[in-house]
């Protein structure tokens, strides 16, 4: 396995590789972008990189499905850091280009939504294409085959472009989190201010079998964070579920609430526990009564005297 070098979702230029350029270890490792989430996941998985950084939801558009799918299938992999990026777009064009010149438009499927009612606004006639990202729409541009392109206004330089307009979304405070992922191993220690992700299936369709998984959570003071149905590719009417926890694998509450779900669903998969990106230990909400790792022991002791004939 190449220790130095991570992969990301390309090519250069888009969102995924300014987000990774953010972590200090960044620096210090060759950075090699990939044509598609799943390529950049599987050069994990097959040992040529020990890392990748994918997107995984958006604040706008919600979770990535290409991401969701890839973490909930194949050989098991494991989350071990979040980043938080700010979203804006750049229209870019080729030098001299002219608003009134513009009819085809391209971008990543997951930027569309995001400045649809500008589209609507200053570009009512121009086609949408999708591409394989941001970065590649702006590659298409460069070699003619669109007008324009949304992408971060950093790509410009990269592939020749100007930003024709800039600061583009139709959302305030627009971000998008991506995901470091890399092989499954023991997940760091807690920091007080974590998040657990999980996949989780359906035993079986019955009434109230979602909520029985969510009890799990709700029974021990767990909060919930992102849940998402994803098809399992088994037919109609069958899904998974990811799921984001507030807490650490290490946390009582959270370990129970695991276990539990682990006697009830067919499969469970562990995605890690991580540090949540933006967030102090000072601003997480205290906890509920009866929910600390100090409840849950003396709970247990309690328990043991019980059955030791000393409650």
């Amino acid at each position: 396995m190449s220790a130095t070098r991570y992969t990301y979702l390309g090519p250069e230029g888009t969102f995924t590789e300014a987000a990774l350029r953010t972590l200090p270890e960044a620096a210090t490792r060759e950075l090699v972008p990939m044509v598609s989430v799943p390529a950049a996941l599987d050069a994990v998985r097959n040992g040529e990189a020990a890392a990748a950084l994918v997107p995984i939801e958006n604040s706008v558009e919600g979770g990535v499905t290409a991401t969701l799918d890839e973490l909930a299938s194949g050989e098991p992999l494991m989350i071990y850091r979040e980043v938080l990026l700010p979203i804006a777009f750049a229209l870019l064009v080729r030098p001299g280009t002219k608003l009134s010149e513009i009819k085809t438009v391209t971008g990543h499927p997951v930027a569309q939504p995001q400045v649809r009612n500008w589209l609507r606004a200053h570009l009512p006639e121009a086609v949408w294409e999708s591409a394989a990202s941001n970065a590649d729409g702006a590659r298409l541009v460069q070699e003619g085959r669109f007008d324009a392109a949304f992408a971060g206004e950093f790509a410009a330089a990269t592939y020749g472009l100007e930003a024709l307009v800039t600061e583009i979304h139709d959302a305030e405070n627009a971000e998008t989190r991506f995901v470091l992922v890399g092989r499954p191993a023991r997940p760091a220690a807690p920091t007080g201010a974590d998040k657990t992700s999980v996949v989780l299936w359906l035993g079986d369709d019955h009434p109230g079998a979602l909520l029985e998984l969510l009890q799990e959570f709700a029974v021990r003071g767990v909060n919930l964070m992102l849940i998402q149905s994803r098809p399992t590719g088994a037919g109609i009417g069958n899904y998974c579920f990811a799921v984001d926890a507030e807490g650490h694998i290490s946390d009582r509450r959270v370990g129970e609430a695991l276990m539990g779900l682990k006697r009830i669903c067919p499969k469970v998969r562990f995605l890690g526990s991580y540090p949540r990106a933006g967030v102090a230990v000072e601003d997480v909400p205290a906890l509920r009564r009866g929910t600390s790792d100090g409840e849950f022991t003396a709970a247990s002791d309690w328990l043991a005297r019980a059955q030791d004939g000393r409650a």
